[in-house]
């Protein structure tokens, strides 16, 4: 048995830790400016029942959020999402919650992902955002 970099692929329980980094992967792979444009590079990490309370209090499926992305332009010379404070905890065998913040270009949001292993590996279950203010540039 060789020990594989953790990966979203799916296997035995994972560990606690390597458990949390194929949510972490999995989540800077949707935030990738070269993965958001992609139906199915997004549609693969994105749970059948995903749902999303957006930073704009908007409720997104599934279909929703892989069509907004994907008509998206992709900017040039606008920077990419960047995300800060990123930790996780394994809540079951098959469950990782990630808390973090993200800066879209001065647009400063916290975070919240649930990831849920599949048979086809860690999928993106429901994700909320709320907008903040940071106090320290004030």
């Amino acid at each position: 048995m060789t020990d594989a970099p953790p990966d979203l692929a799916g296997s035995a329980a994972p560990d606690p830790e390597r458990a949390v980094e194929a949510a972490i992967q999995g989540e800077l792979r949707l935030l990738d400016p070269d993965v958001r444009p992609s139906p199915d590079l997004v549609g693969a990490l994105l749970h059948p029942e995903f749902t999303e309370i957006g930073a704009s209090g908007r409720l997104w499926d599934r279909a929703s959020i892989i069509a907004a992305l994907a008509d998206r332009p992709v900017a040039g010379g606008v920077r990419p999402i960047t995300t800060s404070r990123m930790r996780g905890v394994r809540l079951a065998p098959d469950w990782v919650h990630l808390a973090f913040d993200t800066d879209n270009n001065g647009r400063l949001a916290h975070r919240s992902s649930l990831w849920r292993r599949t048979g086809t590996g860690w999928q993106l279950y429901f994700h909320q955002g709320t907008p903040f203010i940071d106090d320290e540039e004030m």
